[in-house]
């Protein structure tokens, strides 16, 4: 401790001292909250005394104390100077200091040593060095170097001994011999640094691959590394992850790192076991989420167990591959896919059959997540792979990069998933009679007779057509007629001017106009499900059976070409299980319709609001949440995991639809926004939507972003949880809206009496109480404080268990027309009983 010169009682210093003593106590009389030394580096000779802190040369990190969230434990780590809550290492994670007594010191052994105000040693790097001239250093990369100064060499590297966060140039090491692996750890909980259950590391066997182990068992792995990307991750395929490298250290040792880029980047091993990663955006002041895993179901390692196939877009999503079967078919039908399947028939290997033919083949599965396990081969060429496995009795499958070579597996496949439209091929053998060979000779007696069947039907179809031409005018005319006299009474039906030049289907399959009207009996009202903004709604059903929904584009619906491709363009691309499944379409002259998959349980506004409704007995709390679970997992596919970048702008009740078991899926695009990879809000001066589901930043200033759709589907738990419409709702006595209510009771601690009371059972009280207050931070007026979607749903599988505390709503009293003159009851409220609705058009 530096001692001050003593200060004799002269004429000159007791006039200074006059000056200093109020200058002292009026700094004393402020609290005192620490401050950083503006130095990054620390010697044997200075210590940092909590809340002190160091801070890198360009103010990227500081290493100092800090405490997490919902505790006063003091923990000493380095994390971000600009967001100091977002920390990247821990010391003493497992040792917590229980007051601001912590310093920090180097000792004489040359070791970075933290004691608590007993002066007993809470953490040290245990490092020992003759050397007496030492000096600790954080780095603008975020690493913590102890340095010998006389020799420039590292002591220790808080790198080497990464917490939960990795960091460009920090190193995940791999030694294949030895077994020493450098990894990361993740949190107990968000607010316990301790040693959680998710470790992720390098595993750099036959070909390195990233994995996540929970408690030693494989939770999720990447797929081989390609010298460029790994394979088997499918947003390595995007670029933003691009700098990223394997590197061959020896024979025996690898290691995987970034490189730096001109914005900071992490990737946190959450403790749900997720690997994040995410990117500052210096504007907003804040983190984007770019890319996250495992996310779906078939992300988690060996979901459908060995020869099992995992398909997030089909249902049920395991499947056997083709001569395989389920090896226990009654856990297979409950959805215990974990024991796999086995063949049907053995190989014959490379031995020829009777007719001298190749005795096994290969079957071609497409844009694979290739299995676990791969053995490498140097190749160019794929047929170099086909050849040499054809050779090796043991070889059951191939597949072939351009950069690794030959990959080969002997043993089993596990971990297989289909990806969309990515990925390499797999090519797994097959006995010969399971690729259909035997039917070799039978398709030579076949085939003419086809050939000559299809000649006969051209001629018979020329002959056809030649007469159809001849009354094409006349049948034409009169079907304009006919149309135009089946829908005259109604104005809503049809008839827009010819727009569909217009309109560019691509590769979405067309149906024809008489299709549609035979599947709906010419459009009977019978068939009717309901109108929406778009137009009338129709059950239909094929020919063969399928029964659809068709959305039929209204003359006075206000939308035309715009909303209808929109529609097209944006869901044609999307496929998830809980958003609505479109077949095609319809754009004939001045038709145009939409065709989607039938939902026999209609929308869940029906099912809620509708008391004649079978659904008032079986929407328990159970289902409900469910419901809300179904449409937050939507909603995070349309923001993070689909190929675009969705926000949807119009998310209400009337447009979640719920299939023959429950399953929510979010229907009607046509206002959907597709953003691109750099944008995150954008403005329009066309606000539509619905009122009530609108955010205060859109319905006022035109703003979107996907905080908006964060923001309605705050609004709609808080309609599944109280089955009260949000819209028409008004409380006489305190002049609230929902929301309003919502929030006034949750804030009195009596939530319970907002809630319905079909499910105000004790057994989910907390739950429904936990469910209103995320609601509650989902309709927060400023989309800063709202959390992402991800984060939402979280909150709702308590992987988040402490939620932070709301603020007030900033449409909490009412004010729309039913303010003042309105005293009709919910029953008496129209709710949507469309299959397939749109927009609400209501002035602002």
């Amino acid at each position: 401790m530096q001692s001050f010169p003593s200060i004799k009682p002269t004429m000159n210093n007791t006039k200074n001292l006059s000056l200093f003593l109020p200058s002292l106590i009026f700094m004393l009389s402020f609290p005192f909250h620490g401050f950083c030394l503006e130095k990054d580096t620390m010697n044997s000779t200075s210590s940092i005394n909590d809340p002190d802190s160091l801070i890198s040369s360009n103010h990227v990190f500081k290493f100092g104390f800090f405490t997490t969230n919902n505790t006063t434990n003091r923990y000493l780590g380095v994390f971000y100077a600009m967001s100091e809550k977002t920390v990247v290492w821990v010391a003493n994670k497992d040792k917590p200091l229980k007051d601001s007594s912590g310093i920090v010191t180097i000792s004489k052994r040359g070791e970075l040593v933290l004691k608590n105000g007993k002066n007993e040693t809470v953490w040290s790097t245990n490092t020992t060095t003759t050397s007496i001239n030492i000096n600790v250093q954080i780095q603008d990369t975020g690493n913590l170097v102890l340095r010998n100064i006389s020799t420039e060499n590292t002591i220790w590297e808080s790198f080497a001994h990464p917490s939960s966060v990795f960091l460009p140039t920090m190193r995940i090491i791999d030694n294949i011999r030895t077994g020493y692996r450098v990894g990361l750890s993740s949190w107990k909980n968000e607010s316990d640094p301790e040693l959680g259950s998710y470790t992720a590391s390098l595993q750099a066997e036959n070909i390195p691959q990233i994995v996540i182990w929970n408690n030693g068992r494989l939770h999720w792995r990447s797929g081989p590394w390609n010298v460029q990307i790994l394979i088997g991750f499918q947003d390595m395929y995007s670029p933003y992850l691009d700098s990223f490298r394997v590197v061959n250290i020896s024979s025996e040792t690898f290691y995987f790192t970034a490189l730096p880029g001109r914005v900071l980047m992490r990737i946190s091993l959450n403790p749900s076991g997720t690997l994040e990663q995410t990117l500052w955006d210096d504007q907003r002041k804040s983190w984007d989420s770019t890319s996250y895993t495992p996310r779906i179901d078939c992300d988690f390692y060996g979901k459908c167990g060995p020869f099992g196939i995992c398909n997030a877009v089909e249902r049920p999503i395991c499947s056997c591959l083709r001569g395989f079967e389920p090896e226990n078919k009654e856990e297979w039908g409950r959805g215990n896919w974990t024991s796999g399947c086995v063949r049907r028939k053995e190989l014959e290997c490379d031995r020829s059959n009777s007719s001298g033919g190749s005795s096994d083949g290969f079957l071609r599965l497409q844009f694979m997540k290739v299995p676990d396990f791969p053995e490498q081969f140097a190749a160019r060429f794929e047929d170099e792979c086909r050849s040499r496995c054809l050779k090796n009795c043991s070889c059951i499958a191939y597949a072939h990069d351009p950069y690794i070579g030959c990959m080969f597996w002997s043993d089993r496949l596990i971990d297989m998933q289909k990806f969309s439209g990515i990925g390499p091929n797999l090519y797994v053998r097959l006995a010969a009679s399971e690729l259909g060979d035997h039917k070799d000779k039978k398709l030579i007696i076949i085939i003419p007779m086809v050939v000559a069947f299809v000649f006969l039907s051209i001629c018979a179809f020329i002959a056809w057509h030649y007469m159809a031409r001849r009354k094409g005018d006349r049948t034409k005319e009169q079907k304009t007629i006919e149309a135009n006299q089946t829908f005259s009474s109604d104005s809503n039906a049809i008839v827009l001017k010819d727009e569909s030049e217009k309109v560019n289907i691509q590769e979405l399959p067309l149906f024809t106009f008489e299709t549609l009207a035979n599947a709906t009996n010419q459009f009977h009202d019978d068939n009717m499900l309901g109108k929406g903004g778009f137009g009338p709604v129709y059950m239909g059903k094929l020919a063969n059976g399928k029964e659809i929904a068709v959305k039929r584009l209204s003359a006075a619906s206000g939308q035309g070409v715009e909303e209808f491709m929109n529609e097209v363009i944006v869901i044609s691309k999307l496929q998830h299980r809980n958003l609505v499944r479109l077949y095609g379409c319809c754009a004939e002259k001045e038709e145009k319709m939409l065709i989607y998959e039938y939902m026999p349980n209609k929308s869940l506004d029906l099912c809620l609001f509708d008391p004649t409704h079978p659904s008032q007995k079986i929407l328990d709390w159970k289902k409900r949440f469910s419901i809300i679970e179904g449409i937050g997992r939507g909603l995070i596919y349309l923001h993070k995991d689909s190929r675009l970048r969705i926000i949807h702008r119009d998310l209400k009740l009337s447009n979640v639809l719920l299939d023959e078991d429950w399953n929510p899926k979010i229907s009607d695009f046509g206002m959907a926004r597709i953003f691109g990879g750099n944008e995150d809000q954008a403005n329009t001066a066309r606000v539509v939507g619905t009122y009530g589901y609108m955010a205060p930043e859109y319905a006022m200033e035109g703003r979107f972003s996907e905080k908006s759709d964060v923001y309605s589907f705050g609004v709609l738990i808080l309609e599944i949880v109280s089955r009260k419409k949000n819209t028409h709702y008004y409380n006489q006595e305190w002049s609230l809206s929902l929301l309003g209510c919502a929030w006034k009771l949750w804030n009195e601690d009596n939530s319970m009496a907002f809630v319905d009371q079909m499910i105000t059972s004790l057994d989910f009280q907390r739950e429904i109480v936990r469910c209103i207050h995320i609601a509650l931070l989902c309709v927060q007026e400023f989309p800063k404080d709202r959390p992402g979607i991800q984060t939402v749903l979280s909150m709702l599988n308590r992987e988040i268990v402490d939620l932070p505390m709301p603020e007030e709503p900033v449409f909490a009293e009412k004010w729309n027309r039913f303010h003042v003159e309105s005293t009709q009851p919910t029953s008496q409220i129209g709710y949507s009983i469309n299959e397939l609705t749109i927009t609400e058009l209501n002035g602002r």
